[in-house]
């Protein structure tokens, strides 16, 4: 069952006044991108590129440990370069549709699917100095399709290249507030596939909105907790290293009491080695006062041997 593209019209434009205003994320934390539709997209001029990107997703109804419910499996990919993103790719205009251009890279990733204008989600002008505006396109799929794919995709030519597997997305949140959604958000996204993963879930009621709002509010809290859970732990660590100290010396003085005669004796060997150390160090102070008288004659046998050659 295919994604009801919600720009996907290419029609004549209509008139200004009836176009409808184009559904935009309005997720707090998350910057908005400029969408346009599918034929404002087509009508830029040569110096934009194009890159199409798809969403491949299917009704799960597992659930995880019994009791959290998964209710979609969203595929996304990690790339050759540690970030998460799509499968897609850009596409040269001047030669491919780009449908077209999308399933030729689909293609190379995937191996099994083919996609239509009629799963044309969106469409986004990216920010930064390059001229890019992104299509994204989303397919619903049964759950066995979804696993074939992924099967599919291990003997593809980019498997182990460019891609490194393919991840499905946790929609859920666990009752820690990070377990689920938040975590994987926390995650390096490439490009606009993060705002791209954020504007589908929402466009497609496939997480609700006030839901998404708190997943990405709790990737951006800061880590004082965990900064206070490490201090705490360094503290007991101190704490428990004094204790062992303090019951170490309580053990000593508990044996000295018991066995006074063993303590005497370790004193008096303790006194004996004070001593020697002592005579030691008295022998090594004479050989040091001998040793200058030493240097002397030499020094005088050296200048008698210098005057006798002048």
């Amino acid at each position: 069952m295919a994604a009801v593209g919600t720009m996907a019209a290419m029609g004549p434009l209509p008139a200004m006044g009836a176009l409808p205003p184009l559904p935009t994320l309005g997720v707090p934390g998350v910057p908005e991108l400029k969408p346009l539709t599918r034929y404002e997209a087509m009508r830029l001029g040569p110096g934009w590129s194009h890159s199409c990107h798809a969403m491949l997703y299917a009704p799960n109804p597992g659930m995880l440990f019994g009791r959290i419910p998964l209710r979609y499996a969203v595929l996304m990919q990690m790339r050759f370069d540690g970030l998460l993103g799509f499968p897609g790719g850009f596409v040269d205009r001047r030669y491919w549709s780009l449908e077209d251009g999308l399933n030729r890279v689909l293609g190379l990733g995937l191996g099994c699917v083919r996609l239509t204008e009629a799963d044309y989600l969106c469409s986004h002008l990216t920010e930064g100095p390059h001229r890019v505006v992104a299509h994204f396109y989303a397919r619903q799929l049964t759950l066995e399709e979804l696993h074939t794919i992924e099967i599919s995709a291990v003997h593809s030519r980019d498997h182990g290249m460019e891609v490194m597997g393919m991840v499905r997305v946790p929609l859920y949140t666990q009752k820690d507030r990070m377990g689920g959604l938040p975590n994987f958000l926390a995650n390096s996204f490439v490009g606009t596939a993060k705002f791209q993963l954020l504007f589908a879930l929402k466009i497609l009621n496939m997480v609700p909105e006030e839901k998404l709002a708190e997943a990405v509010a709790a990737t951006q809290r800061p880590k004082k907790a965990a900064i206070d859970q490490a201090g705490g732990a360094a503290g007991h660590l101190h704490v428990h290293k004094a204790g062992n100290e303090l019951a170490k010396a309580g053990n000593e003085l508990a044996e000295r009491a018991e066995h006074p005669g063993a303590a005497q004796a370790g004193a008096e060997q303790q006194l004996v080695g004070l001593e020697g150390h002592a005579l030691a160090e008295q022998l090594a102070g004479a050989e040091a006062l001998e040793q200058p008288g030493g240097l002397g004659a030499d020094a005088v046998a050296e200048q008698s041997l210098t005057e006798a050659m002048e």
